[in-house]
């Protein structure tokens, strides 16, 4: 049921520990609060799952869509990750999203278009990846943009003036909860986690900032899958399949400890891919 101080894609957190309600007002901005972690991920099991999916022609899989599943995953059954702070008060989303930029061609001034993807309990990576490809096809469309798109061209036309008014307008909404939903349901200013998939256009993973603006708190940047030399079980050298993460975080939201074992969960998902066939609404056994 619905309280007063509650918003539409949020409720809020009333009994917050004292530590954290301070560090809301130690640092009021998101961009004071950013964390930034670097990990590389073995994906040698992965690419082999990948490839067994794709052998029937019947989808075609990518390493992205895994990643969208393993992470979904990992917000699932750690649930602080699906936490905000808007105006110095914590609040927990209602559902998992997932944003993106999707590029209409791999041109220097090809146009891009922001997506916000949001995962069932009932999906698995397969279904993902049948639910998420249309919808990326279709927003490479030249002549089809998402709706943020559209409300976007239309204040592009503002004079300066109007604009500094109407970013004032927004800045106001946004921490006073007031945001429309027409507006926010499709900006990846306020999904769970923003996602960027660098390897794609041959490069590393990096450090993406968060923005002050809005309720997103996790940006994850994903490199190149190369080739490296790391140490097995047995302390032996193997050749395996890699890629870099780069993760930004709020630290607001939850501590240090609970982002490594979060972070932990990711990487045994990648390690153990036949675990994505499970829905997100499954169980399944993990020991932190």
């Amino acid at each position: 049921m619905k309280k007063w101080g509650d918003r539409y894609d949020a409720y809020r957190i009333r009994d917050i520990d004292g530590v954290h309600f301070y560090m809301a007002y130690l640092m009021p901005k998101r961009t004071e609060a950013e964390v930034y972690i670097n990990e590389t991920i073995d994906v040698t099991d992965l690419l082999s799952y990948i490839k067994e999916k794709n052998a029937t022609g019947e989808r075609k899989v990518t390493m992205f869509h895994c990643m969208i599943a393993a992470v979904a995953r990992t917000i699932q059954m750690r649930p602080l990750l699906n936490r905000y702070i808007s105006g110095k008060r914590f609040y927990m989303r209602h559902e998992i999203s997932m944003g993106f930029t999707v590029k209409k061609r791999f041109a220097d001034h090809a146009e891009e278009t922001l997506m916000i993807y949001r995962p069932k309990a009932t999906e698995n990576v397969c279904a993902i990846c049948d639910r998420l490809s249309p919808k990326v096809s279709e927003a490479k469309r030249e002549d089809k943009g998402q709706g943020v798109d559209d409300i976007l061209n239309i204040v592009k036309k503002l004079p300066k003036p109007l604009m500094t008014l109407f970013m004032a307008f927004i800045n106001f909404a946004d921490v006073h909860g007031w945001m429309p939903k027409t507006f926010s349901s499709v900006d990846t200013n306020y999904c769970t986690v923003l996602l960027s998939n660098l390897g794609s256009i041959k490069c590393d993973a990096v450090y993406h900032h968060l923005n002050n603006m809005g309720t997103n708190g996790i940006v994850i940047t994903i490199g190149e899958i190369h080739k490296e030399v790391v140490l097995d079980e047995n302390a032996n050298p193997a050749v395996r399949d890699v890629v870099s993460i780069g993760v930004t975080l709020d630290e607001r939201i939850a501590d240090g400890f609970y982002f490594a074992r979060s972070l932990k969960l990711i990487k045994h998902l990648f390690k153990n891919p036949q675990l994505l066939d499970k829905t997100l609404g499954e169980e399944i056994e993990f020991e932190f």
